[in-house]
């Protein structure tokens, strides 16, 4: 069994075609924040104290009504049948067994009903805007159907990002790889949509009963309007470096956004976890729970079901040494005053 997460990548590669591979690995223009989110992680310190009773660590994380065995989340990446057969289901059926929440793409290889069948559990819902309403509106229907207690919206998709290393994937690739959600309504189409405003959230709040959260808010400006507007909560992300070359980390994006918040709702982040103290600085700077995209997929690559659980066993150890080592017990009790 690897030891480091970022072990995986190296399996993942020696099992994916090149092409497949860059699609995973690559990131917007010259990649300065696909490496950014990684590595801005380091520019944060930990405060360790001294003499806590840490003989007992516990993960329980409190979010949107549940009680959840660890604060990290598998998020959303589409078309993983290029990375295993079986693609989100086996992704489904790790998280099951580990109890981790799992949100499935509106771009999986399988329907969202298959997935919730797969897992046991419905998963939480990632939906990409089009400017067909229609398109929307079924897909939003297919997660109601399938039980997803929550809908994430990715707001960070006015276009599609320049993916230099990832181009011929999407112009090639891409339209032809059969989607178990898009097929009911009608088969392929462009998933950005440049007339998106915050009328958005009425339009789905018509649509669906589930809660919403807001994928890909990076200020206080549009974490302020997230809460007028009466979303559930929000996920701190830029798309894992895939969209806009911003130059900022989600991690260095996290405090202002937290400010404007103020406890009213729950903050997510994603993009650039690796290790488990990254997990632990995240929050402490004010994340309610994070999520992880490229690292479970270098296990599903790896090794399917159980690559995806490795990489869960091994994110959740390290939080729990770290939480050890910072003398702090419980995730509530990580708070500002663990780093600088």
């Amino acid at each position: 069994m690897p030891d480091r997460v970022l072990d995986f990548e190296a399996l993942a590669k020696s099992k994916l075609s090149e092409e497949a591979f860059a699609y995973l690995r690559g990131g917007a223009d010259d990649e300065r924040t696909l490496e950014r989110n990684a590595s801005a992680f380091a520019d944060v310190s930990i405060r360790c104290r001294r003499l806590v009773d840490v003989s007992t660590i516990d993960l329980t994380t409190k979010l949107l009504g549940e009680s959840l065995p660890s604060p990290i989340i598998l998020s959303s990446v589409g078309v993983q049948g290029i990375f295993h057969p079986e693609g989100e289901l086996e992704t489904a059926r790790a998280a099951a067994v580990r109890g981790h929440r799992f949100m499935a793409a509106t771009l999986s290889h399988h329907h969202v009903g298959e997935v919730a069948e797969a897992g046991g559990t419905p998963p939480w819902f990632q939906l990409y805007p089009t400017t067909d309403r229609k398109v929307t509106a079924g897909l939003i229907e297919q997660a109601e159907h399938a039980g997803c207690p929550v809908l994430v919206l990715t707001v960070d998709v006015p276009a599609i990002g320049n993916r230099e290393a990832q181009q011929a994937f999407l112009d090639h690739t891409m339209p032809t790889i059969p989607f178990g959600n898009l097929g009911p309504l009608g088969g392929y189409t462009t998933f950005a949509d440049p007339t998106m405003t915050w009328d958005i959230v009425p339009f789905i709040r018509e649509h669906s009963s589930m809660k919403l959260l807001l994928k890909g808010i990076v200020t206080h400006e549009d974490a302020a309007l997230s809460v007028e507007h009466g979303v559930d909560g929000i996920i701190v992300s830029n798309h894992g470096g895939r969209q806009e070359e911003s130059d900022r980390a989600t991690i260095e994006c996290l405090p202002e956004v937290v400010e404007a918040i103020d406890g009213r709702i729950p903050v997510l982040l994603d993009s650039g976890i690796r290790r488990g103290t990254d997990v632990f600085k995240a929050i402490a700077l004010g994340a309610s729970a994070v999520a992880i995209g490229r690292p479970y997929i270098w296990g599903l690559a790896a090794e399917g079901q159980s690559g995806v659980e490795q990489v869960l066993d091994i994110l959740d150890r390290e939080l729990q040494h770290t939480m050890k080592l910072a003398g702090v017990t419980s995730i509530e009790g990580i708070t500002r005053e663990y780093v600088i």
